[in-house]
């Protein structure tokens, strides 16, 4: 059953004026002065904004041809009989367009998307009063959809599938049940642990899809074209020495072409070649298959402290210093990934692609 939303505790707040002592009302305050704006402005901070490489349409959106197919289908279908979207869920590692793709369905629309996550719907009233706030067919995004609490998923569930929203007025003997109608609309969850998803919440979406890591030549487009909406003058191998270290993600493919625009500005060069992209990451401590200096950390006390292991979790975490969590989730997925690192029963384990990687002298040799 779909859990009930208390609203004692809303209260209605006058919006008149206070009396004064002597029954004198307050006089109410001037409303303020409407102020010019010059449109050039405007469009100066529009085009000043250079952190907006989100695309808009789905025919801009780069990758994931699967994915942009099924929605690309069911957005036209829901358009042509002037429905909303079925619900959607996506989930995939971090990075990988997620949020992206969300703003990119509600364009194709043409509605409104809102934006929230998870953690920011601790009281019923939070989601309530989302819910009760949404156009017809507009689109609501949630993410890390995961961390929902039980309350809040109760409530999702009616308004998902049949677009009613049940409250209860009053408490005890006097408690009423009122059910909301809600117009039609698409809900969007995002996660990277569609694990952690409760059966009932995953059998309500429609649409479910994961994002995978992106090929070479998608990750190349999309370097480019973040240059190009940055004004860069890239050199096509220096796009390519780019999307050869941004671990398959777009987001580090676009934080890392930030960093080599940052060197490329303050040494004056208008051109940027693979050279110069090499200098720029190498200052911060990316190496040509996209480690990272956590990444380098790992595998030298592995490597130089252990043998190359087998070592347990807890003793890396001990020896660098980090929580064992943070090394599970964040560190290791990559290694893991391209085949440097090795998860056995005894511990983990460097494996000779890592070795070789390193410049192990031993696997030189061999």
């Amino acid at each position: 059953m779909a859990a009930a939303v208390t609203l004692m505790d809303m209260a209605i707040v006058s919006s008149g004026p206070s009396p004064l002592p002597g029954g004198d009302r307050a006089k109410p305050a001037a409303p303020p002065r409407p102020q010019l704006l010059d449109p050039a402005a405007g469009e100066a901070e529009r085009s000043g904004r250079e952190d907006s490489l989100r695309p808009r349409r789905l025919a801009d959106y780069i990758g994931q041809s699967e994915l942009k197919q099924v929605l690309g289908i069911a957005v036209a279908a829901a358009r042509g009989r002037g429905e909303a979207l079925d619900h959607v869920l996506l989930y995939g590692p971090p990075g990988l367009g997620k949020t992206t793709m969300a703003l990119v369905l509600a364009e194709e629309l043409g509605v409104r998307c809102r934006i929230t996550s998870a953690p920011a719907l601790e009281r019923p009233r939070d989601i309530v009063g989302l819910l009760v706030n949404l156009q017809a067919h507009e689109v609501l995004f949630i993410d890390e959809i995961h961390r929902l609490n039980r309350v809040a998923e109760e409530i999702l569930y009616p308004a998902m599938e049949d677009c009613r929203l049940d409250l209860t007025v009053g408490k005890g003997t006097t408690a009423r049940t009122r059910s909301l109608e809600l117009p039609p609309f698409t809900l969007v969850g995002a996660t990277t642990r569609a694990g952690s998803l409760s059966s009932p919440l995953r059998d309500r979406f429609g649409l479910l899809h994961r994002l995978e890591f992106y090929g070479l030549d998608d990750l190349r487009a999309i370097v480019e074209r973040a240059a190009r909406l940055l004004l860069m003058d890239l050199a096509p191998d220096a796009a390519q020495e780019v999307a050869r270290r941004c671990r398959g993600t777009p987001r580090i493919a676009n934080r890392l072409l930030r960093r080599v625009r940052d060197v490329a500005a303050v040494r004056g060069h208008d051109f940027i070649d693979r050279q110069l992209v090499a200098e720029a990451l190498r200052l911060h401590r990316v190496d040509s298959m996209g480690l990272d200096a956590s990444d380098h950390r790992l595998l030298r006390l592995l490597l130089d402290g252990h043998g190359g292991g087998p070592v347990g979790l807890e003793t890396l975490a001990a020896g660098l210093g980090e929580d064992p969590a943070t090394l599970e989730t964040v560190v290791e997925p990559f290694l893991l990934q391209v085949g440097f690192l090795q998860r056995t029963p005894r511990g983990r384990l460097v494996t000779p692609a890592g070795r070789a990687h390193l410049g192990d002298p031993k696997q030189v040799a061999a």
